[in-house]
């Protein structure tokens, strides 16, 4: 008999430079609609997928609204953002009323496989540390940060890592878009 979450779970597990996990989840999007997120979806496109604890808490929604804030410079790269949590969507669609319009969808992974897959679920609590992950064009997951709950992440950061990446090339520590890279990768 299956008894914990692993033996009744078979995981894709993200590694930096494979192929990302795939998902299929339910969103909640700006307007009380819902829809779907699926990995297919962004093909030919970066994504920053990103996870947080729980909706209604205070961390949050300063990374959620900063995600949004900045729609317009992912944009520019070529990059769709998608953030969620282990919250349903009817919870998200109820947060949005507090949060405002977002510029992307919140996705709910209440069946964990999401979660667990990018190695981000916390069994025992049902919720997810703060996750980020970026995922190229072509499906490789190109980075991935995994962080404290209590500690908010920078998307400042995250866009500094697609500029990077995108260059194709060696790029030191503090490197800024426009700075000198170190050569070809």
């Amino acid at each position: 008999m299956l008894d914990t979450f692993e033996e009744m779970h078979t995981p894709q597990l993200a590694m930096v430079g494979r192929p990302a996990p795939e998902f299929d989840v339910e969103t909640a999007i700006t307007g009380g609609e819902f829809s779907r997120a699926k990995l297919s979806d962004y093909k030919g496109k970066w994504l920053v997928l990103f996870f947080y604890p729980l909706d209604f808490t205070f961390v949050c929604p300063t990374e959620i609204t900063e995600f949004s804030k900045r729609d317009a410079e992912f944009k520019e790269l070529n990059a769709e953002v998608l953030g969620g949590s282990t919250d349903s969507v009817h919870s998200h669609k109820a947060w949005l009323k507090e949060l405002g319009d977002l510029n992307f969808p919140l996705f709910s992974d209440m069946s964990h496989d999401m979660s667990f897959d990018y190695g981000v679920l916390i069994q025992d609590e049902g919720i997810t540390l703060r996750g980020t992950f970026i995922i190229d064009p072509e499906g490789v997951l190109r980075y991935a940060l995994y962080h404290d709950l209590g500690v908010g992440r920078s998307v400042s950061e995250t866009l500094r890592v697609i500029q990077a990446l995108q260059t194709g090339e060696l790029c030191p520590v503090g490197w800024e878009k426009g700075g000198d890279t170190l050569g070809k990768a």
